[in-house]
């Protein structure tokens, strides 16, 4: 489908994760004819673009991210009738559908692979990364996987290694080799074929190794050891003059940030790579660090180095994350505040705006009672982990649980009735016990809920340039829980103050002056009690007020 060029600007997107989302056969399982089920509801939010996380057949050693088919759609899932199905729904909303690809590796049960392991000789040898033993029979390298074991697999069939840089059954694919690279990019081409609007790409950061000498044997993680090199800029380039820009279909790319130059690398114009990048953080690395004083620096860095020739994804959540409003905000006592507020300060920001599935509702995380009700691999090995080193079942579990990528992964919670309205079955994760009070009916039947809140952002988005094309100036000290800036394009000056803490704050704006009492576009609390202090709002516990200047 042909695009518009910088048509994703205008785009709000709603990640859907399919397992998750609603069954429509009631087996336990969210699918395709659950995800066509609920797209008036969608429609109703607001957002004109699905990004979906992997439907295509898998094994689900890593919950579609492993793909043994990508013609294919999972059994769990459908068909690709009811892909279709879901395809001309959304098309008839006005949604865009950005389909998630898996390009780094593929399942071991991919025909590529079990015919690669077979011999060194055979048609399919060279689609993945081998290399042959040290010398004394141990792994090519000291890497580790991004799951806790090597980064290297023995075969006996061919006596050599192959390199996965996730789990063991997902091999890397070896883009150094023309062939196999081609057929990758035959795989961008059906789908294109089918009718998608753009893709989200993961872990795409990898795909030069660098065995040659050229990656840093001395990192433990291969991951680490072969990032952003310079043949993985140039494979995307191909890939994307070659099947996406011709169409200006929506890229975004999961990729490894960890420079100003990489963010150029993957998302300005001239580099002919992707419209925007998702940086990606480990789960305990963003809980262990963030702050409001990070969150502002690097606001400020990452506007500064994109704002020429750039776009951003805008996120806080997603299928690798603990819900939002459990990590940034408070999920007891300002529960509704403080989701609102980290809507207001996402969708108020330069760039395309991401939404995870439930955030909208502001669901939160889920602490299970034993490891055994967990089914992520992760955290699984994280657990397994922290007894190896010690820690107690009680510790490990509890660590386990703040980092867990299930926390964003349990069922929608649609409803207060069994199983959330998820399914009548019994789901494949546990639901969050709290879905009797946090759901979709509920909301949609209070003007004053998340939901409502969401829509309403939404929607200025749609109807004030402001919010799409205006430039961003910081209107905050470095230091405290108060985030400000102003938004400004051609005679209209918007200004977002956002509270990221439990406690009052008087905002003191910065180089610019409030007039008494100024005009409030939106806001998370009553207007009426709003309290001035020498002309400056007192900020109550996670309030969001969005005010306009001029």
């Amino acid at each position: 489908m042909k695009h518009e060029k910088d048509w994703y600007k205008n785009l709000v997107i709603y990640q859907i994760y399919p397992r998750s989302f609603k069954d429509g056969n009631n087996d336990g399982i969210g699918d395709l004819k659950g995800m066509t089920e609920k797209l008036d509801y969608l429609k109703e939010l607001g957002i004109n673009a699905i990004w979906m996380s992997p439907v295509y057949a898998s094994p689900n050693v890593d919950n579609g991210y492993d793909i043994s088919d990508y013609f294919s759609i999972m059994e769990e899932f459908g068909t690709m009738e009811d892909w279709e199905a879901f395809r001309d729904g959304a098309h008839k909303r006005g949604i865009a559908i950005i389909m998630d690809l898996v390009l780094n590796h593929t399942s071991d049960q991919h025909i590529w692979f079990r015919e690669s392991r077979k011999s060194r000789s055979n048609p399919y040898a060279d689609y993945y990364v081998w290399r042959d033993p040290a010398p004394d029979g141990s792994a090519p390298t000291n890497w580790m996987s991004v799951f806790g074991e090597s980064a290297w697999e023995y075969v006996p069939e061919r006596d050599q290694y192959y390199l996965h840089l996730f789990a063991k059954e997902q091999p890397d694919l070896n883009w150094d080799n023309p062939e196999a690279r081609e057929k990758i990019l035959d795989i961008v081409r059906f789908w294109n074929e089918k009718g998608v609007d753009g893709y989200r790409i993961d872990a795409i950061s990898y795909l030069d190794k660098g065995l040659d000498g050229r990656s840093n044997d001395a990192e433990l993680y291969g991951t680490n050891a072969c990032v952003n090199l310079e043949g993985t800029h140039r494979y995307i380039k191909e890939m994307t003059a070659k099947t996406m820009a011709p169409d200006n279909l929506m890229t975004v790319g999961e990729v490894n940030i960890n420079s100003p130059q990489d963010a150029m690398d993957y998302a300005s114009a001239a580099s002919g790579e992707f419209n925007m990048s998702i940086a990606f953080v480990p789960p305990i690395v963003e809980i262990q660090t963030w702050s409001p004083e990070k969150l502002k620096r690097d606001l400020k860095q990452d506007y500064e180095v994109l704002k020429e020739d750039g776009w951003w994804a805008r996120f806080f959540s997603n299928h690798d994350k603990p819900r939002q409003v459990s990590l940034y905000g408070n999920d007891s006592t300002y529960w509704k505040e403080s989701a609102k507020m980290l809507a207001c300060y996402l969708h108020t920001l330069p760039g395309t705006p991401f939404i995870y599935q439930g955030e909208e509702l502001g669901m939160t995380n889920v602490a299970y009672s034993s490891i055994e009700e967990y089914d992520d691999i992760d955290t699984r090995n994280f657990y397994k982990t922290m007894l190896d080193q010690g820690a107690a079942p009680e510790e490990a579990l509890a660590e386990s649980q703040r980092i867990s990528r299930d926390n964003s992964r349990t069922p929608m919670q649609w409803d207060a009735s069994d199983h959330a309205g998820f399914s009548e079955k019994e789901p494949w994760l546990g639901v969050n016990p709290n879905y009797r009070d946090i759901n979709a009916v509920s909301q949609l039947q209070d003007e004053s809920s998340i939901f409502r809140f969401y829509q309403k952002l939404i929607a200025l988005r749609r109807e004030h340039p402001v919010m799409v094309q205006g430039d961003l100036t910081l209107r905050c000290p470095e230091e405290g829980p108060v985030i400000a800036y102003t938004r400004s394009h051609e005679a209209t000056t918007w200004l977002a103050v956002h509270n990221f803490s439990d406690q009052e704050q008087i905002y003191e704006a910065e180089g610019i002056t409030l007039t008494p009492d100024p005009p409030v576009i939106l806001s998370n609390y009553d207007a009426h009690n709003r309290v001035f202090k020498d002309g400056n709002p007192v900020l109550r516990p996670y309030e969001t007020i969005l005010f306009q200047l001029g």
